[in-house]
């Protein structure tokens, strides 16, 4: 059972990283999307649901975790996130590894960790490269500004939680500007091609 080549994606908001993601899986690479983990987890019938009932009975309702009960329960218990994630982490390290074991069992040659907070949690252990998606700050701006109910303290309050973008930038094995899609696509392509011919 080979294992395939770990390839850990990031980007700040509004940098295009689903975007990218979504390329990724168009070329045919399997992609693991920590997001949508945390997603199923908390959905009905998910991992989550009866840990986190267990730590804040209101925060779940008709079966499955309210993320805004959740958030208000943080906001005002500064021991609650630390709870939450002792609870939540192994469970997305399950589902996380159960993926990787799939793909080497199908002989996958690559595989895709699209994590928000890669470097931010030191998960840029588990890659053999990294690649960080950027545009310039005034256009990641102008993306998230045009999100419903975004706002500029929001956006700010965001970025403050995220390790900057230089910085991503310099601890990436490989970079790809989504300022426009199809550079971006044939960049996807080439580190593609690049990965999968160097460990054929």
């Amino acid at each position: 059972m080979t294992r395939p080549f770990v390839l850990g994606l990031t980007g700040s908001i509004g940098m295009g990283k689903s975007t990218t993601a979504q390329m990724f899986r168009e070329e045919g690479v399997p992609v693991w999307d920590a997001d949508a983990a945390v997603h199923r987890l908390y959905g009905r019938g998910g991992a989550a649901v009866a840990p986190v009932a267990a730590l804040c009975p209101e925060a779940v309702r008709d079966g499955q975790v309210e993320r805004r009960a959740l958030r208000d329960w943080i906001a005002r218990d500064p021991a609650a996130l630390a709870r939450l994630e002792a609870v939540v982490h192994p469970l997305v390290a399950r589902d996380r590894d159960a993926f990787l074991r799939e793909a080497a069992r199908a002989g996958v040659p690559l595989v895709v960790l699209d994590i928000p907070l890669l470097f931010e949690t030191g998960l840029d252990r588990l890659a053999d490269a990294t690649v960080v998606v950027t545009v310039p700050a005034a256009v990641q701006r102008q993306r998230v500004l045009q999100r419903p109910g975004m706002t500029a303290a929001e956006l700010d309050a965001i970025l403050a939680r995220q390790m900057p973008d230089s910085e991503k930038r310099a601890r990436a094995t490989h970079v790809i500007e989504t300022l426009a899609p199809e550079p971006a696509r044939e960049a996807v392509r080439r580190l593609i091609r690049e990965i999968t011919d160097r460990h054929a």
